[in-house]
């Protein structure tokens, strides 16, 4: 299980730094001038907090894992991660359009990967959660 955690750390890390190109790539400036100041802070506000928790999630996988895997608070902690994103990945299916991705190659991939990526999660952290609690 320690090997699951090092490699969900390490790609939360990485997911986290990316969103520092999400205004660029999202064209965020030109498509956000429509909204209300406070809109247009909330917007990033929000993507920086999101970062910051992901990137805080992976901190925590890296550098926690014995405590996660070996003590009640690390299953607790364990089972709120696999509630989150198992929630994350319903909004990955079932919420965001798949007009986004659909017959087009790149946002279908990015679309695969990332579901795949938060069953793996979803997976390893409620499995974590029932061995230690058993």
């Amino acid at each position: 299980m320690d090997i699951h955690f090092k490699v969900i750390g390490g790609s939360l890390v990485i997911l986290a730094l990316i969103h520092v190109i999400f205004p660029k790539y999202f064209n965020w400036k030109e498509d956000l001038k429509s909204l209300s100041l406070i809109n247009r802070q909330m917007m990033t506000t929000h993507t920086f907090f999101i970062a910051f928790t992901v990137f805080l999630m992976g901190l925590l996988c890296l550098t926690c894992s014995t405590e996660l895997m070996e003590t009640k608070l690390g299953a607790t902690i364990s089972l709120g991660l696999g509630i989150f994103w198992t929630v994350r990945l319903f909004f990955q299916l079932f919420i965001y359009s798949p007009k986004l991705w659909r017959g087009k190659t790149f946002e279908t991939i990015v679309h695969i990967f990332f579901s795949g990526f938060w069953i793996y999660m979803s997976i390893v952290f409620l499995q974590n959660y029932f061995v230690s609690t058993q």
